[in-house]
C-alpha cells in the first residue's frame, strides 16, 4: 500500500499551514476537526498533527503502519521541534507529546490517551533543568510510567495505585500534589519494579514510546468497552478513529499552572452559564478521573484573571463559528492559555432544546439549523419520568434524602441498588429497574450504566465519565456523593454520618437534578412538553414539505393525548383494543360464540359508537382512520384453565363446561396469525364488518348534530389484511353501501373514505389493481389511500415473527447479520421496497391515492427517513412518540435541502471550472494564432 504523507497526516498550530477549507471530521475525526478549527480561526493550539481514519483500518489489519507513515511522523516531529526550539528526546530542553484518540463521533472515555510521551531516566532531568521545576519533571515521569504501563502494554492500573497509595502513607501524604521530589523518585522507582513484576520492559527510546502509544491508540477502537459503547449508542458506519499528536503543555507546573474542562453553556439545563471545573496544579486526566476535588470554573478568574479572559473570549469564538454549544478543555502553562480540544457538548434533552431555542434568539443560527441540534433521544428523554413538585415536597421525600452528591445528570430514578455493571445487565433482562453504584465508574462499565435507571457514585465531579456519559444518555446521575462509603465487595452502601447501611436488592430513589439520595420510593411521572419543546416541534412542522405525523389511538384520552402532541390526525384506531374492558369483553365473547344473536352485537355498536365519537371529539376534523376487527377472534377467548360453570353460564353454555371447552377447541388454528382473521373474518361474518361502519357513521352523524359550531368530522374506513382485488372489493362495497344508507337516513352529507392497511406482500405487488378499483355506479375510486402495516407486512416478508424474534435478533445484530433490528427499523432492500413498489404501484394509476405508514416503523427516525425519500403524505405512531416523529421529520426536510443547496453549489463551481478551462484554452489558441503569424 502506497501512504502519502499529505493526505494521511494533517499538521496543525505553530506555523503548520492553517487550512482553508476543513478536512472531513470522518478523516480527521471529531477532535482533529476541532483543533484544525482552532488553529484557522486564531486560538493558541499546542502544535501537533493527525493521523487520519484511514490508518486505523490499516493498523487493524497489518497491526503496524506503513513506513512511510512513521517516516511523516518524524517529518512533522521536526516541524514542531524548530516551532517550539525544543527537541523530541532532548537531555537539554526535552520535546513531550500526548497521543489522543478521536473518532468522527464522540465517544467520552472509550479509547486510550498517553501524555507525557518523551520523558525517560535522562530527559527528565533536561525536564527538571530546563524548567527549574525538579517536582513537575518527575511527576510528569511518574505519570508516564503508570499511563503507558496500563494503556500499552496492559498491566493493571491497580498495580500501579497500590504503590503510589503505599509512598503516599509512608510520607504522611493526603494528595499526590503534597509529595515532594524524592518521593516521585522512589515512586518512578516503584513503578519500574511493576513492569519487572509484569514482565514487561519500557522503553527508554523516545520514538519507540511514540510510536507504541499511536498504535495503542488505534488499537483501542476495537477494545470491548469501545465496542459496547458504540452498539449502545447505535454508532456505525465509521472508519475507526484518528490519532493525535500534540505538543505536551503542562498544567502541574506550579501555582501559575492549571488544566481544566468546561461546557459554554450548562450541559444539563441549557442555561447560557460556563459550567465545568478546573484544578491548579494538574493534568487533564486528574481532572475528569475523580482523583482530586476540582473546583468550579467560575473561580478560575479569581486564580488565574488573565487566561480567564482569553478564555472566555475564546470559547465565544467557538460557539460563533460552530454555532453550537461548545465542550472545551485547556491547560494553563504558567499563566499562558493552551486550548486542547473542542467540540459541540453532549447534551441532556432539556439542555438540548433551551440551547437550540437561544442560539436562534440570539442570532447564532436560524431556526432550520437550531433543529438539527436536537437529537430524537433528546426529545425522549423529555418524555421519561420524574419527580413530580407534589412528591418533591411530600415527607417520604424530604425525610428520606439520606445523602447528597453533586447533580451529575438530571431526571428521577428508583430501582434496587446493584453494584457491578454484570449485574445491572441481568437484573435488566430480568425487567427490575436498577441503581447502579460504584466507587466511581470507568470506561469498562459502559454496559452495565447503559442497563441501569441511574447511576450514584461515591467520587467523581461533574464532568466525570459518570456524569458525562449519564448526561449523554439521558439517564439519571448522582455523581460525587462524598456522604456515602461504597463498598463493592460487601455490597453495601454506608451513609457516613448516620450509619445507615443499604444492601445489594434494597430499593432508593435518587434526584440526579439535586444530586438527593432518598431511601424511600418517590413517585414519579411524566413531565409537561410545552414550553420550549413546543416552539421547537412548531418550527419543524412549518418547515416546507414536511412529512406529517398522526398518532395510533384507540381510545379518548389516547387521542386527546396525541393532539396535545401535535399529532394531525388518527393514523390507525385499532377497533379490537375496545373490547378488552371487564364489562365488554363478556359481550364480545358470547358474539363470538353465538354469532346468531344481534342484542350482543347490538350491545358491541353501542360501545363502539361511543368510543368513536370520543376520538371524532378529540381530533375535531381531523383525519380518523378506524381499522375494522383485524386479530383472529381466538384471542378475545378464555383459556381452558379459565373455564367454569359461572363463566359457562356467563357465556351462553348454561352450566355445560364440556360444551363450552369443545367449542372453544373447535375455533383452534395451527398459526391464527395466517388464518380467519382481517378481511377474512368480515368475509365469512359480513354482519361484524355492517355493525362496525354503521357505528363508525352513527357516530359522526352524532358529533355533527351535537357540534354544529365545529361540524367537523372525517372518518376514514381501512380495511385489514387483504391479499387480493376481490377481497378488497367484497368489503368496500358493504362499506359503502352501510355508510350511504346511515347518511340518508340521517340526513347529513358525512364525508368519508375507503382504503386499505397493505401488509400482505401479495397485496403490495397488486397495488396498481387494488388503487385502479372505481364503483360501477358512480365511477369513483373505490380506493382512497394505502397505510402500511409494517409490523405484518415485515413478518410476512422475511418470514420472521415478531413475537418470537427475540430468541435470535441480539445474536444476528451482535454478528451483523442485521444491522437494525427489522421491527424497530425499516428492513429498506426487503421490506422497504415491498412499499416503494406498492406506492409507485398505486401513484401510476391514482395519482391523489393518500399513502402513509402506520406500524411501529412511524416513529422511527431512520425509517422516517426512508418513508419521505418515497414521497409518502404521512406516519403514525404511538401517541408519546409524536414529538420524536415530528421533530425527525422537520429534520430531514432540513436535510434535503442542505444536500439540494450544497448540490447546486458544486455544480455551479463546476461550471465555473468549465468556463475557465474554456477561457484557458481559448488564450492558448490566440497566443498559438499570435506565434503563427
Amino acid at each position: 500500500m502506497t501512504v502519502y504523507n499529505s493526505k494521511y497526516i494533517y499538521p496543525f498550530g505553530g506555523s503548520a499551514p492553517k487550512p482553508t477549507v476543513d478536512p472531513s471530521k470522518q478523516i480527521v475525526g471529531g477532535k482533529g476537526l476541532g483543533l484544525q478549527v482552532m488553529s484557522k480561526i486564531g486560538v493558541d493550539v499546542p502544535p501537533g498533527f493527525t493521523l487520519t481514519t484511514p490508518l486505523c483500518q490499516v493498523y487493524a489489519k497489518e497491526n503496524d503502519l506503513p513506513a512511510e507513515v512513521w517516516k511523516g511522523v518524524r517529518e512533522n516531529v521536526r516541524r514542531i521541534e524548530i516551532d517550539m526550539e525544543k527537541e523530541f528526546g532532548s537531555s537539554e530542553n526535552p520535546l513531550l507529546f500526548s497521543c489522543r484518540s478521536g473518532a468522527a463521533m464522540s465517544m467520552p472515555g472509550m479509547m486510550d490517551t498517553v501524555l507525557n510521551i518523551g520523558l525517560n531516566d535522562m530527559t527528565v532531568e533536561g525536564l527538571a533543568k530546563a524548567t527549574g521545576n525538579e517536582r513537575f519533571a518527575w511527576d510528569s515521569y511518574r505519570r508516564l510510567l503508570d499511563m503507558f504501563g496500563e494503556v500499552v502494554l496492559g498491566i493493571p492500573h491497580e498495580d500501579f495505585e497500590k504503590r503510589f497509595d503505599k509512598v503516599k502513607e509512608d510520607a504522611n501524604a493526603k494528595n499526590d500534589v503534597d509529595l515532594g521530589v524524592d518521593q516521585l523518585k522512589k515512586l518512578c522507582d516503584e513503578y519500574k519494579q511493576v513492569y519487572v513484576e509484569q514482565g514487561k520492559e519500557f522503553p527508554m527510546d523516545p520514538y519507540e514510546q511514540l510510536y507504541a502509544c499511536v498504535k495503542a491508540v488505534f488499537g483501542s477502537w476495537m477494545t470491548p468497552r469501545a465496542v459496547k459503547y458504540r452498539e449502545i449508542n447505535n454508532i456505525k458506519n465509521l472508519i475507526g478513529t484518528a490519532t493525535n499528536i500534540q505538543t505536551m503543555v503542562f498544567g502541574n507546573m506550579g501555582n501559575d499552572s492549571g488544566t481544566g474542562v468546561a461546557f459554554s453553556r450548562n450541559p444539563s439545563t441549557g442555561e447560557k452559564v460556563m459550567y465545568g471545573e478546573y484544578l491548579i496544579n494538574a493534568q487533564g486526566e486528574d481532572v475528569v478521573a475523580g482523583i482530586r476535588t476540582p473546583q468550579p470554573i467560575s473561580q478560575m478568574k479569581e486564580v488565574l484573571p488573565e487566561a480567564y479572559a482569553k478564555f472566555l473570549e475564546n470559547v465565544e469564538k467557538l460557539e460563533v463559528y460552530f454555532k453550537d454549544m461548545q465542550d472545551v478543555e485547556f491547560t494553563v502553562e504558567k499563566g499562558k492559555l493552551w486550548m486542547l480540544q473542542c467540540r459541540n457538548g453532549k447534551r441532556t434533552g432539556v439542555a438540548a432544546i433551551k440551547i437550540a431555542i437561544d442560539l436562534v434568539n440570539e442570532g447564532k443560527c436560524t431556526k432550520s439549523e437550531a433543529l438539527l441540534k436536537v437529537e430524537p433521544r433528546h426529545v425522549e428523554q423529555l418524555l421519561h419520568p420524574a419527580f413530580s413538585p407534589e412528591a418533591l415536597k411530600s415527607d417520604a421525600y424530604t425525610k428520606g434524602v439520606c445523602a447528597k452528591g453533586l447533580p451529575g445528570s438530571p431526571g428521577a430514578a428508583v430501582g434496587k441498588l446493584v453494584f457491578t455493571p454484570k449485574q445491572a445487565e441481568e437484573e435488566k433482562a430480568k425487567g427490575a429497574s436498577v441503581i447502579l453504584v460504584r466507587e466511581t465508574t470507568s470506561p469498562e462499565d459502559v454496559g452495565g450504566m447503559w442497563a441501569a435507571a441511574g447511576i450514584l457514585t461515591a467520587r467523581g465531579g461533574m464532568t466525570s465519565h459518570a456524569a458525562v456519559v449519564a448526561r449523554g444518555w439521558g439517564k439519571p446521575c448522582v455523581c460525587g456523593c462524598s456522604d456515602i462509603v461504597v463498598s463493592e465487595v460487601d455490597e453495601t452502601v454506608t451513609v457516613k454520618e448516620t450509619n445507615e447501611v443499604f444492601r445489594a436488592g434494597d430499593v432508593i430513589s435518587i434526584n440526579g437534578a439535586t444530586g438527593e439520595v432518598i431511601r424511600n420510593v418517590i413517585e414519579v411521572k411524566t413531565p409537561d412538553l410545552r414550553g420550549d419543546l413546543g416552539i421547537l416541534l412548531q418550527w419543524a412542522d412549518e418547515e416546507d414539505g414536511v412529512m406529517k405525523v398522526l398518532a395510533n389511538a384507540d381510545s379518548g384520552p389516547d387521542a386527546t393525548q396525541a393532539a396535545s402532541n401535535g399529532a394531525q390526525g388518527i393514523g390507525l384506531c385499532r377497533t379490537e383494543h375496545m373490547f378488552f374492558a371487564p364489562e365488554r369483553l363478556p359481550v364480545v365473547r358470547r358474539w363470538i360464540f353465538h354469532t346468531e344473536c344481534l342484542d350482543d352485537l347490538d350491545h358491541i355498536k353501542h360501545f363502539q359508537r361511543s368510543d368513536f365519537k370520543d376520538l371524532f371529539v378529540a381530533m375535531n376534523g381531523m383525519h380518523v382512520t378506524i381499522r375494522l376487527l383485524d386479530p383472529p377472534l381466538h384471542e378475545f377467548l378464555p383459556r381452558p384453565e379459565q373455564v367454569h360453570e359461572k363463566v359457562a353460564e356467563e357465556l351462553g353454555f348454561g352450566k355445560d363446561v364440556k360444551s363450552m371447552l369443545a367449542r372453544i377447541d373447535s375455533m383452534h388454528e395451527e398459526n391464527p396469525m395466517l388464518g380467519l382473521r382481517g378481511c377474512r373474518l368480515g368475509i365469512v361474518k359480513p354482519d361484524f364488518t355492517k355493525m362496525q361502519v354503521e357505528a363508525i357513521m352513527l357516530a359522526a352523524a352524532d358529533f355533527m348534530e351535537e357540534c354544529p359550531e365545529k361540524a367537523k368530522v372525517h372518518p376514514r374506513i381501512m380495511i385489514p389484511l387483504i391479499g387480493s382485488i376481490s377481497e378488497y372489493k367484497n368489503q368496500a362495497l358493504i362499506i359503502k353501501s352501510e355508510a350511504e344508507r346511515v347518511k340518508a337516513e340521517r340526513g347529513l352529507d358525512i364525508p368519508y373514505e375507503i382504503g386499505t392497511m397493505i401488509e400482505v406482500p401479495r397485496a403490495a405487488l397488486v397495488s396498481d389493481k387494488i388503487a385502479a378499483l372505481v364503483d360501477d355506479e358512480d365511477g369513483k375510486p373505490l380506493c382512497t389511500f394505502f397505510s402500511y402495516g409494517t409490523n405484518d407486512l415485515t413478518q410476512m416478508t422475511m418470514g420472521i415473527s415478531r413475537d418470537d424474534s427475540n430468541g435470535f435478533i441480539p445474536r444476528y445484530l451482535e454478528l451483523g447479520i442485521f444491522e437494525d433490528d427489522p421491527f424497530q427499523t425499516i428492513d429498506e432492500e426487503g421490506v422497504g421496497y415491498m412499499v416503494k413498489h406498492s406506492a409507485s404501484l398505486g401513484k401510476t394509476v391514482n395519482p391523489n391515492i393518500s399513502l402513509s405508514v402506520c406500524g411501529e416503523h412511524g416513529g422511527d427516525p431512520k425509517s422516517i427517513e426512508f418513508f419521505d425519500s418515497l414521497g409518502l403524505n404521512y406516519v403514525s405512531c404511538s401517541p408519546y412518540r409524536v414529538p420524536v416523529a415530528r421533530l425527525a421529520a422537520g429534520q430531514i426536510r432540513v436535510k434535503r435541502r442542505m444536500e439540494a443547496a450544497a448540490k447546486a453549489e458544486a455544480s455551479q463551481h463546476r461550471g465555473v471550472a468549465e468556463k475557465a478551462r474554456e477561457a484557458g484554452l481559448a488564450v492558448v489558441h490566440k497566443v498559438a494564432e499570435m506565434m503563427h503569424q
